[in-house]
């Protein structure tokens, strides 16, 4: 857990940078941060954001906050640790948090690409499956173990690092790539991204 300690009288900036897992936090617990109307600034004080959500007791906030870091580190696991459990008796079950346009340019074998339908699905399994959620990063992933977990499961990780680390520690044949801003439409686009675990050749035909 983090040593620096946050008040009701700390920015939101000073919350975030403290407790990255606040903004998950807040929105699943309170409602504070999804959308325009339940929004808030870097400057905006914890105290005064709480209370325009009609949010009194300051001490569930805070405690909140700092309890929700705590599941977020245990949920996180290292690639190696991942590549380990794949090849012991129990091995969890790999599922794939991105876009169907980033699992085209590159997967995990054994993986499985989320969909709402699986979703669905999901929900009935026994709560103490050992699932392993990744994206390309690490974000989009704790995002989903930690959903997964405030739903009752208790084995549900995270990998650290998304399949960007997966490619750079475990599996260098897995294409990296990077997620860039098209100049005209503004829309996201994929680009294969140079490293020394990347073919150039390929880079260069845009493979």
């Amino acid at each position: 857990m983090t040593d620096t300690k946050i008040t009701k009288r700390s920015t939101m900036r000073e919350v975030l940078e403290s407790y990255p897992s606040a903004q998950r936090a807040l929105f699943r617990r309170f409602h504070i941060g999804g959308c325009n109307s339940c929004g808030y600034q870097p400057d905006d004080i914890l105290e005064e954001v709480a209370h325009r959500h009609n949010i009194i007791d300051l001490d569930e906030v805070i405690g909140f906050i700092e309890y929700a870091e705590q599941i977020d580190r245990r949920i996180q696991v290292s690639p190696q640790e991942v590549a380990a459990a794949l090849r012991g008796d129990n091995p969890p079950r790999l599922v794939d948090v991105r876009s169907p346009q980033e699992w085209e340019v590159a997967r995990i074998q054994g993986a499985t690409l989320i969909t709402e339908a699986l979703v669905q699905v999901m929900m009935d399994w026994p709560k103490d499956s050992p699932v392993v959620f990744y994206c390309h990063l690490g974000q989009r992933s704790l995002d989903a173990a930690s959903y997964f977990a405030g739903h009752g499961f208790n084995n549900v990780q995270s990998m650290t690092g998304g399949i960007d680390a997966w490619s750079l520690e475990i599996d260098p044949s897995v294409r990296r790539y990077e997620i860039a801003r098209d100049p005209v439409h503004g829309q996201p686009t994929l680009q294969p991204l140079r490293s020394a675990v990347s073919q150039a050749v390929d880079c260069q035909k845009g493979e």
